[in-house]
């Protein structure tokens, strides 16, 4: 592993993974308040065009999605949102749930290949298979004993499926020594 990259992440010429930052995200978490869920629902899908579904899904529309990460609670995501999106996610809400800037709480990583479900295996106590963990599942678990969450996105033309995982930032590190560790023996790209 003598070729790191920034980040940590070794380079290969044949990758079986393939890894990218999503710096561009706007991140916000999401609580409804007491009494207010359907208000809560309506006034997404006014501004976003999004049904808000409870439990752990990931629903989207356009930029903006919104993934269950607990009883009445999503994490918010909107691309090129930056920390602006949880003012105007606050502003379309109203009073009907408590808004929480995540922008520079989490790192977001897509991460995808031919081999990302043997690599993320080596850390993930959940079955990520297609069978259980479908294009618009979430799962908020641990890797490598960090919190993590994780989502599956749709796949990409030729099959192959793609997820992203949001961990703290104050924990990123430790996260990326775990992935570099991990998908070395499967090649790995960063984009």
């Amino acid at each position: 592993m003598a070729d790191r990259l920034n980040h940590g992440f070794a380079a290969s010429s044949n990758p079986g993974v393939t890894v990218s930052i999503r710096n561009d995200l706007g991140c916000a978490t999401i609580m409804v308040r007491r009494g207010a869920d359907e208000h809560l629902k309506q006034r997404v899908k006014t501004a976003y065009g999004v049904d808000l579904v409870p439990g752990p899904r990931r629903n989207a529309s356009g930029n903006v999605a919104f993934i269950g990460i607990g009883p009445t609670t999503w994490l918010a995501t909107q691309d090129d949102g930056g920390n602006g999106f949880s003012v105007s996610l606050k502003q379309a809400v109203g009073d009907a749930a408590s808004v929480t800037d995540q922008t520079d709480g989490y790192v977001i990583h897509r991460i995808s290949g031919p081999r990302i479900g043997q690599a993320l295996a080596k850390g993930f106590p959940i079955d990520l298979h297609n069978r259980a963990f479908a294009p618009g599942a979430v799962a908020v678990t641990a890797v490598s004993h960090l919190g993590a969450i994780i989502w599956r996105l749709d796949d990409l033309e030729d099959g192959t499926p793609v997820f992203e995982i949001a961990v703290f930032r104050s924990l990123v590190d430790s996260f990326r020594r775990w992935l570099d560790d991990s998908l070395a023996e499967f090649g790995l790209a960063r984009t």
